[in-house]
């Protein structure tokens, strides 16, 4: 690891252009280094620091290991890839974009559960009635588990959603949800529900520094330059 601040960004897709919107807005234009298709870029105007474009999970897994100082990412893929995420790493700034709720969703047609106790409490006889377990699909697996903890529900098994999860209950795949959502339309067109205290985790883009990065002091200067301009 060299003395440069090394920041991690999203690569592609609407979080790169918000991130990018963001930054440059702040005065931290980014620009790639050697080929558009590269990976490698800088801040126009700011030495000392290194721009890595990476996944958007993938930030979260650079600042566990220490691989970056900085990075910009949904809280609910901190939060998700990095069980001790508040020991690993601390969210610096909000950034006002990227927000999505993470939600416990079932199926409209279950009235009378509106709750994750009434989930709970409804358990035993589903499992007597369909001689298994509730069937939870998400990508999500370490939220919905700390989550489903706290709230006391434990009769139930997690499918893990390769693909569009708010299908899988129609498709018989999963019988409920955890999954993130921005308006619920998507939720109600394929028939579910959130659930009343179904809310997880109301996440959004943050700026998040790695506790387990070695901080130079020219590192330690452009986080707070960087970070004073995002306030600004």
């Amino acid at each position: 690891m060299t003395d440069n601040l090394i920041l991690a960004v999203p690569s592609k897709g609407r979080l790169m252009e918000q991130t990018a919107a963001a930054l440059a807005k702040a005065g931290l234009a980014l620009r790639k280094t050697g080929s558009e298709r590269g990976y490698r870029g800088e801040i126009e105007g700011l030495e000392g620091v290194e721009v890595a474009f990476v996944s958007s999970s993938e930030i979260a897994h650079y600042l566990k290991s220490g691989q970056a100082h900085l990075g910009i990412t949904g809280e609910d893929l901190i939060r998700e890839h990095i069980v001790d995420a508040d020991e690993r790493v601390e969210l610096l700034a909000p950034l006002g974009f990227g927000h999505a709720d993470v939600v416990v969703a079932v199926p409209r047609c279950w009235i009378d559960i509106r709750s994750m106790a009434s989930l709970q409490a409804m358990a035993p006889a589903f499992r007597r009635a369909h001689e298994r377990r509730l069937r939870v699909a998400t990508k999500y697996t370490n939220l919905t588990r700390k989550f489903f903890q706290s709230k006391g529900v434990s009769d139930y098994r997690i499918v893990e959603s390769l693909g569009a999860t708010e299908g899988t209950p129609a498709s018989g795949a999963a019988d409920l949800i955890v999954d993130i959502t921005t308006t619920g339309a998507t939720l109600e067109a394929n028939g579910l529900k959130v659930l009343d205290d179904g809310v997880i985790l109301r996440s959004e883009a943050n700026l998040v520094a790695s506790r387990r990065v070695d901080w130079s002091p020219a590192a330690r200067a452009a986080r707070h330059h960087i970070l004073a301009q995002l306030r600004s």
